[in-house]
């Protein structure tokens, strides 16, 4: 398993430019929450010792998630964490509507519309292209970038930040 500055200097080494990090704390929590509402539609109910425990797919893949977080960095898990409690909380206050399929496949459109306009930008392909755990990353690596915007974590900036420099020039290298 690749480390985290592994993950996040892979993932921000198509992640410099200013706008193309804004239009991702916009587009990357659109589809998220997207996801969540779609993994929230239905729900399944397990009978334990005369008590109903209700759960739905959201919180057993993002349970997942927060497992692999947590393997990744504590302190930046614990922001997911909580990152992640209010999006289920959020999905399940929509998941019960009568269009909330609709809703959420139109947010997560525009959310990709969102992330792929800051691309153009940056010049460079989203990092899932190349590597599909992009994916998972694209969430931890905007927690990390909001804790480095607090004055947090400055040990792993400095890591991942000359990483990125160095895969971002090999990338560009490698297009000419």
């Amino acid at each position: 398993m690749k480390t985290v500055e592994e993950q996040l200097s892979n993932y921000k080494s198509v992640h410099f430019n200013k706008l193309n990090i804004k239009t991702h704390f916009v587009g990357v929590p659109l589809i998220v929450w997207a996801i969540t509402v779609l993994l929230s539609l239905n729900t399944f109910s397990i009978e334990l010792a005369s008590k109903t425990i209700s759960y739905t797919p959201a919180i057993i893949f993002f349970t997942l998630a927060m497992l692999y977080y947590l393997k990744l960095h504590l302190k930046l898990a614990l922001g997911m964490l909580l990152y992640v409690a209010v999006n289920i909380y959020l999905a399940s206050l929509v998941s019960s509507m009568e269009n909330a399929l609709w809703l959420a496949i139109a947010v997560f459109f525009v959310g990709w519309i969102i992330q792929f306009i800051g691309h153009i930008y940056e010049k460079a392909k989203p990092a899932f292209l190349d590597d599909i755990m992009g994916l998972a990353i694209g969430p931890l690596f905007l927690m990390a970038e909001f804790y480095f915007a607090l004055g947090l974590e400055k040990k792993l900036e400095k890591d991942i930040t000359p990483m990125a420099i160095e895969k971002r020039r090999l990338i560009e290298r490698a297009n000419k």
